[in-house]
């Protein structure tokens, strides 16, 4: 069997930039479940995913408007503001909550940005439940 022909110079610095890139993606993906922990280890003391706390739960967050859950007592700023929950929010609003809304009630940051890209990773994946159909009668 011959011998591989060794790559030519182009194509050397092509495998290496796929190598690099590859690896950066992976280093820099979310991680839902890494989210989960975060979340559990930092969020769970005043958040639950369906009960409210200290702050409100979380099931449905991704898509939501700030302080519109009826059930829950909000800050007069998060109620007022005009804020919808996407994923460039829910990660500005971890790194400083006070800059995102001045005057809202919570005093917890996620200073690491990779922390802040998991754990709304982790949010995105709580959908709202389906409604019971007896109670859309």
């Amino acid at each position: 069997m011959p011998l591989p022909r060794p790559l030519s110079p182009v194509c050397r610095v092509a495998v290496a930039v796929a190598l690099v890139w590859a690896a950066h993606g992976a280093a820099t993906a979310q991680s839902v479940e890494r989210g989960a922990a975060l979340y559990a280890a930092h969020c769970s003391g005043c958040h639950s995913i369906d009960q409210h706390g200290d702050g409100p739960a979380h099931r449905g967050v991704v898509g939501r408007r700030a302080g519109a859950l009826k059930d829950f007592d909000y800050s007069p700023a998060l109620r007022a503001s005009k804020i919808l929950w996407t994923r460039a929010t829910l990660k500005a609003w971890l790194s400083d909550p006070e800059a995102l809304i001045p005057g809202q009630g919570m005093d917890y940051r996620l200073e690491d940005a990779r922390d802040r890209e998991d754990v709304v990773a982790y949010l995105a994946t709580l959908k709202r439940l389906p409604v019971p159909e007896a109670a859309t009668r």
